[in-house]
Order: C-alpha cells, then sequence, then structure tokens
C-alpha cells in the first residue's frame, strides 16, 4: 500500500534511478519530475494516493483532466504535452512492475496518437540566406553565426551544442565527440567553413571559460566556476534561430531541430546512405532516420514525373 506521501517518495526513487541507473539527462529528469509531480497532486486530490489503485477508469479521468488543464492565460495544454505525461506516468509504471508493486500494467494505457506533422527543413539557397543572417561585427554576432554553421554542419541536437566545452573541440581535425539521447557516444564532424568561423569566434573571445557558447551580456562571473553559469541555455539558441528566421523573413520558421532534419536532407540528398547519417545524426533505430527519405529520395520524383498522369 501507498499513501501520497509515500507516493512522492517513489516518485523520487524512480528520478534517481533515471540519473544513476539510466542515465538520462538533467533535462529529461526535470521533464519527468514535473510531469509525475502534476499526476501525483492530481491523483492525491481525488482521494486516493495510493498508485495500487490506479485503474483504468482513473486513468481515463486524469487524461480529462490534462486536456481541459489552463494555464493562467487560459490556454490548454497542447496534445504532445499531454503525451509526455502519459508517456512519463507509464514508465513510472514499468518501474514499479519491476520494483514488485502490483500496479496496472502500462501497457493497458494506450499512448496518444501523435498528430502528423511535418518535416521542416531548409533548401540550400534558404539555408544560406539564414547563415548569413548575423552581424559579425560583434562578439555575440560572431557567436550567433558560429552557432548556426555548427547546427548545420553537424546536425547536433540543441542539447547536445548547448553542453559542449572548448577544451573538447578539435579545429585541426574538424572533429569531436558527443554524449547524445540515451547515453549514446558518436564522433561530430564540422565542415570547413563551420570550423572558421568558430575559430573566429574563440579567438575574439578574452576569457577563459569552459563552456564552448556563452552568454556575452551577462555581467557577474563567478571565478571559481570556470564560467559554467555564463553558458546559453537551449531556450537562447531557439530564441536566436527564431530571430535570425524572422530576420531574412524565411517562408519556414526553423528551429535548432529544423536545422538538425536540414543537415539530414542536405547529406541525403547529396546521395549519402541511410545508415552513415543514422551515425552521423546518432538514431539509436534506423527507422527514426528514414523519416527523411520521402523527401530526399530522386527516384521517388523521377516516378511520379514518369508515370503519373498529370505530368502528361
Amino acid at each position: 500500500m501507498t499513501d501520497s506521501s509515500s507516493l512522492s517518495s517513489l516518485i523520487q526513487d524512480f528520478l534517481e534511478h533515471l540519473e544513476i541507473e539510466r542515465r538520462v539527462s538533467q533535462f529529461t529528469i526535470r521533464n519527468y519530475a514535473h510531469y509525475l509531480h502534476r499526476f501525483s497532486d492530481w491523483f492525491t486530490h481525488q482521494a486516493v494516493g495510493d498508485i495500487t489503485k490506479l485503474d483504468i477508469k482513473l486513468v481515463k479521468k486524469y487524461r480529462l483532466y490534462l486536456s481541459r488543464l489552463t494555464d493562467h492565460h487560459g490556454k490548454t495544454l497542447a496534445f504532445v504535452t499531454q503525451s509526455y505525461h502519459v508517456i512519463a506516468l507509464r514508465s513510472f509504471l514499468k518501474w514499479l512492475i519491476r520494483q514488485d508493486y502490483q500496479v496496472i500494467s502500462p501497457e493497458k494505457i494506450d499512448l496518444p496518437k501523435g498528430e502528423s506533422r511535418s518535416l521542416k527543413f531548409l533548401n540550400r539557397e534558404q539555408v544560406e540566406r539564414l547563415l548569413s543572417a548575423p552581424s559579425i561585427s560583434n562578439l555575440s554576432g560572431l557567436r550567433d553565426k558560429a552557432i548556426l554553421e555548427v547546427l548545420f554542419s553537424t546536425g547536433l541536437r540543441v542539447s547536445e551544442l548547448i553542453n559542449l566545452n572548448r577544451d573538447q573541440i578539435d579545429l585541426k581535425r574538424r572533429e569531436f565527440g558527443v554524449i547524445g539521447k540515451g547515453r549514446r557516444a558518436r564522433i561530430v564532424f564540422l565542415s570547413g567553413r563551420a570550423a572558421d568561423w568558430l575559430h573566429r569566434y574563440l579567438a575574439t573571445r578574452q576569457d577563459d571559460w569552459l563552456p564552448l557558447f556563452v552568454n556575452h551580456y551577462r555581467k557577474k562571473v563567478d571565478p571559481h566556476t570556470k564560467g559554467l553559469e555564463m553558458r546559453l541555455t537551449a531556450r537562447s539558441v531557439q530564441r536566436l534561430v527564431g530571430h535570425y528566421c524572422q530576420k531574412v523573413k524565411l517562408p519556414v520558421q526553423i528551429t535548432p531541430h529544423g536545422l538538425r532534419h536540414t543537415f539530414a536532407t542536405d547529406l541525403l540528398s547529396s546521395g549519402a546512405g541511410l545508415r552513415e547519417v543514422q551515425e552521423l545524426l546518432g538514431h539509436k533505430n534506423i527507422a527514426t532516420t528514414q523519416i527523411y527519405t520521402h523527401v530526399t529520395n530522386p527516384q521517388l520524383r523521377r516516378i511520379h514525373e514518369k508515370y503519373h498522369s498529370g505530368n502528361k
């Protein structure tokens, strides 16, 4: 049996399991904590508290609660955010079963069917417009230029980009290692142009801070932290990419992840193999990489042009 206090304790144990045993990122742990504590608060208010009493009827009530939940602006949760809450709950239940708790099988909780989303990426002309957007007359502009070049050159996730340190980048060999999603290690390669802009940015900096990309507007720096508090956040990178998209009036509102899509489609369109792109992106399963093939396979276009009656 569990009550509300022991449910919170179980959630904490689960989060520590994610950190120690699964070695997931702090970003993921933070999100899981948010989703599960929201569930715990709701579950306790149902006068239940005992996780072993969770059943399909209560799960449906929780899903309904999520769909109707609004913030202080009156906006409801995005559909994908509701899905993340359910995914976190299922993961928590799987862990509880391994700890011999008699709880509902997570397989009985259906995941929400995701909405079909178009794959946003830039063509070559749009890429060049975006990469040329930052003003390189000041340090922040040089930093932004280097960030855009590195994102397009490497296909890094934004979490991987912001965690980079200066001492792990080999500009001569134009490569470095990253620990990506699922703690999978891979080698990342820089284009000559990206390496040049990164070198120019670092050569202009007059600090010895550890992070590769930093906030140049913060004034107070603890001399004992090697500038760790100056590291750019994921949100900062998302904002700057969005800012430059608007500046050059791109028809596509791209994100850092959209530049990852652009990296992948650029490689596949130029003839790179699916397996090689999978390795470069750090995908665990090749099925994840295959989402790009329908937009990069020139053979499909040739077949359409040859056989579709509308082309005749």
